[in-house]
């Protein structure tokens, strides 16, 4: 199917939130960027939505495409839209969470270099807004 339109449309993506182990010790699992913008920087798992799947269904194929950690839900936390989040292009993204009870193995597939699971009390500088969600979705857990 192809698509035209006169006006200009922003894009739709998913982000992946997976945390692992206890309230005291949890973790973060994040990809390390392959491509520009922020080549090398840490950031959710996440990507482009196809045209024919489903946002959760989006979410769990990218989570598995960047880290190989393949799960078999996620819920939907809450729709990040400002403007200027993506310097690309406007983007608005859908993010899911899951949380695990282990930190399973994880490598870096797709455009993601590097996969690795991180101390919530001690990450890495994010690409995008990803801080702001990560610090949003914690404090909502009442754990940040």
């Amino acid at each position: 199917m192809l698509f035209s339109y006169t006006y200009p449309r922003p894009a739709l993506t998913v982000d992946a939130l997976v945390m692992s182990g206890t309230a005291a010790e949890r973790q973060l699992l994040l990809v390390r960027r392959g491509k520009d913008p922020f080549k090398g920087w840490w950031a959710l798992p996440g990507g482009f939505v196809d045209m024919e799947e489903t946002l959760q269904t989006a979410c769990l194929r990218e989570l598995e495409e960047e880290t190989g950690l393949r799960l078999p839900a996620m819920e939907q936390f809450r729709v990040f839209d400002a403007p200027d989040r993506d310097p690309r292009h406007r983007t608005i993204s859908v993010v899911f969470y899951a949380l695990i009870p282990e930190a399973e193995t994880a490598r870096g597939g797709d455009d993601a270099a590097e996969a690795r699971w991180f101390p919530v009390s001690d990450l890495p500088r994010l690409a995008f807004d990803h801080r702001e969600i990560v610090d949003l979705f914690l404090s909502k857990q009442g754990k940040g």
